[in-house]
């Protein structure tokens, strides 16, 4: 059995990258998802519609013919009318959401990116401490928003 020494502080375990995660972010939006789900709901709204209009024609007329034709008329006229606004509108939203996520995922890259090279630097042994802290301090304001620290002032 090898026993070795537990090192409380090793500068090669250090690792704020995080560099072995080979994270592609990938777009999580699809638009034929988003276009099936538009039709869907247009679909369902004109069934409603058009049950509502076959159980009012039924308490108005004798039979079943007339409601029938009453409920599949009501149904028919308001998918002609909402989907074309529904796909228009599913379309345009689902472009906007990409691009949105484009940025986003650009973003997390970038940081990615700037986060490995602080990672090399920070393995360094040449580079003294102080200096591997206060190069992440100022990456993590960044990061944050909170502005860049000034020393000496």
């Amino acid at each position: 059995m090898n026993i070795s020494p537990v090192k409380l502080y090793s500068p090669k375990s250090v690792n704020f990258g995080n560099t072995e995660n080979k994270q592609n972010y990938e777009n999580p939006v699809n638009r034929t998802t988003e276009r099936n789900l538009a039709i869907l709901s247009s679909a369902g709204t004109s069934m409603l519609v058009g049950a509502a209009a076959f159980g009012l024609t039924t308490c108005l007329a004798n039979g079943r013919k007339i409601p029938g034709i009453a409920g599949i008329l009501a149904a028919g006229a308001t998918l002609a009318l909402t989907l074309p606004t529904a796909l228009y509108n599913a379309k345009v939203g689902s472009f906007e959401r990409k691009e949105n996520m484009d940025v986003f995922s650009r973003q997390k890259a970038a940081q990615k990116s700037i986060y490995g090279e602080i990672n090399q630097e920070i393995q360094k042994e040449e580079v003294p401490l102080e200096n591997k802290v206060d190069l992440y301090a100022k990456v993590a304001m960044a990061d944050n928003g909170k502005g860049v620290m000034v020393k000496g002032a």
